[in-house]
């Protein structure tokens, strides 16, 4: 069987994630496997993109391997897919799958963003495998690699694939909604005592998102800036070479880093406006994310309120909506409202974000984080204590915002816990205290309801 790895890492072949592949590549010698480095050559791909037209077409398998990177696929990988698909590329009913290192944080998002990406191209696609960046060094991450392509191969060989599941099939979605501006720019002078950012990636033929935003900016009650992300001039996507993690200063020299601390994270909100694309939006919004990383693990916009205007069929993306509110609970912000126009009212949707935005602001809102918000932090809260040697910044921020809440230095509350299991485990003590027990725990719950004071 002809396979065809993908290779989506700006690494190349000195890529982690590649080396699970090549390992799989010299045990399976029954099978012939070619490499693409997409992601390290993704420029020259965008110009002759031709002349790997024939290696697609031809192959039985295409295997896309790739780090994740913030919730998704690499930039250059984000990149490939669209140049697929504006390519118009033959590759329908071949058998597709993925491989991602990471530390587990948000590769579901990254996962279900591929495989959607997979069926939209028409392909057979099988589930892949997420491992750890160090799986391959220990025996079991070896024979979990080596059990995973054996189920490729059986799935390959009875026609076993993941089919279109009902929000994803294009032919049951709806037509394109051309949002058209109901307000007019008001004359009435803006509050500007606050930096409201709308950030975007609007095309300059994008008229719905266009449409979306200017009604916003009439309706919202302070001043607003815009910046469009796609036209900043990066010199490439983030090459995942760590270089930022001692000094916080990025290896390119085109000012992003500088240019994202200064312009776009001392706002006291950002507005994020984008049209949905390929289940995400156009790589230019993700070129941007990958490069945030100058900021490591550090949630720098801690406490910002948050909003989203998105133009595309917001209510079938799944994936999207998952990743939307799980980047706002891992960074502290405060998820105000997402204004769309395959809604019955968009006009009201921009109006309900205004109100909700003006709130949030003015009455700085929190909220407690959520699953996503919790269990995102505690992976990277145990990956910055092992690596603080190499992520000193990283490091610093999380000893000074008290991060490394580890529960083992909850000694107290430790103990108390064991004095309440051994007292319990007595038998007498067990008939004492069992019409007892719901009334001891809520002891210190009604203290605090007999001392609440109503305040104004």
């Amino acid at each position: 069987m002809n396979i065809l790895v993908i290779n989506g890492s700006p690494k190349g072949n000195s890529s982690i994630t590649l080396q699970t592949l090549l390992f799989l590549e010299k045990l399976f010698t029954e099978h012939k496997f070619s490499f693409l480095n997409a992601g390290q050559k993704i420029k020259y791909y965008e110009k002759n993109f031709n002349e790997i037209k024939e290696e697609l077409e031809k192959t039985d398998l295409i295997i896309f391997s790739y780090p994740v990177y913030t919730f998704l696929v690499p930039y250059q990988l984000h990149r490939f897919i669209e140049l697929l698909k504006e390519n118009n590329i033959n590759i329908k009913n071949k058998f597709a799958t993925q491989f991602s290192t990471s530390k587990h944080f948000y590769d579901i998002t990254a996962h279900k963003f591929m495989e959607e990406n997979c069926l939209d191209l028409g392909l057979k696609y099988i589930r892949g495998l997420s491992a750890d960046m160090e799986d391959l060094m220990k025996k079991e991450g070896q024979e979990d690699a080596i059990n995973f392509f054996n189920y490729l191969i059986f799935c390959i060989e009875n026609n076993l694939n993941i089919k279109y599941r009902y929000n994803l099939d294009i032919s049951d979605r709806k037509e394109k909604i051309i949002y058209n501006r109901k307000y007019t720019n008001s004359s009435k002078e803006k509050d500007i005592s606050k930096d409201v950012l709308i950030l975007t990636n609007c095309a300059k033929n994008d008229e719905s998102l266009r449409n979306m935003i200017e009604d916003f900016k009439s309706v919202f009650p302070y001043k607003t800036r815009e910046i469009n992300i796609r036209e900043y001039n990066f010199h490439g996507g983030c090459l995942g070479c760590f270089g930022c993690a001692i000094t916080g200063k990025c290896v390119y020299k085109d000012g992003f880093d500088d240019f994202l601390r200064n312009e776009i994270q001392k706002a006291d909100s950002i507005i994020y406006a984008f049209t949905i694309e390929n289940h995400y939006t156009h790589s230019s919004f993700k070129i941007y994310d990958d490069r945030q990383f100058c900021n490591g693990h550090r949630t720098v916009t801690e406490g910002m309120p948050i909003g989203y205007i998105i133009s595309g069929d917001y209510e079938r993306e799944y994936n999207l909506q998952t990743l939307i509110e799980s980047r706002s609970e891992v960074g502290g912000n405060f998820l105000t409202h997402i204004a769309y126009d395959y809604n019955d009212d968009a006009c009201n949707e921009l109006s309900k974000l205004s109100s909700i935005m003006k709130y949030a602001m003015d009455n700085k809102c929190t909220r407690p984080k959520n699953f996503y918000g919790v269990g995102g932090m505690k992976i990277f809260r145990d990956l910055i204590y092992i690596m603080q040697g190499l992520m000193k910044e990283d490091h610093k921020y999380y000893k000074k915002h008290h991060i490394y809440d580890f529960p083992q230095k909850q000694r107290m509350k430790m103990l108390q816990m064991k004095l309440v299991g051994a007292l319990i485990s007595i038998p007498s003590m067990q008939k004492k205290m069992k019409d007892k027990m719901n009334e001891y725990i809520l002891m210190p719950y009604k203290k605090v309801i007999d001392n609440a004071v109503k305040k104004h």
